[in-house]
């Protein structure tokens, strides 16, 4: 993956989980009252790929495999400490290959399976909602 990160820049990763029966795996985050994908910052030294496996397993308690990139969203992120930030989140398409679904109660207290239709519905923003359109 070759691409320019500003300095600034936080780099997040994560999954759009989809399951045999045309399901997508959403997220609720009660610190943001909002429902995502399983996302979150990367590690010091990880890789993408690698980041985005262990976001949604720690988010989630499933283990998947990559099945290919989707497309990045960009937008402007506040800090705990008010500061505004460029975001940029790589997403990559998921499937399930192991664990047991379950949330930790605080960065996810529930998670879902949805309908394609329903998950448009239900998401919070507009960039997760194009990375549906993404899918077929």
């Amino acid at each position: 993956m070759t691409e320019t990160v500003e300095k600034s820049e936080i780099v997040a990763a994560g999954g759009v989980i989809v399951n045999d029966e045309g399901g997508v795996l959403l997220v609720h985050r009660p610190g943001y009252n909002d429902w995502s994908f399983p996302k979150g910052k990367l590690d010091e030294g990880e890789t993408i790929e690698a980041g985005a496996l262990r976001e949604v397993r720690e988010e989630t308690g499933l283990e998947c495999e990559l099945i290919r990139e989707l497309s990045n969203t960009r937008y402007a992120y506040t800090t705990r400490k008010g500061e505004i930030k460029p975001k940029v989140v790589h997403y990559f398409l998921m499937k399930v290959t192991g664990g047991e679904l379950f949330t930790d109660g605080t960065e996810t207290d529930e998670a879902k399976w949805c309908s394609l239709d329903e998950a448009r519905k239900k998401l919070s923003y507009d960039g997760d909602r194009e990375k549906l359109e993404e899918l077929s």
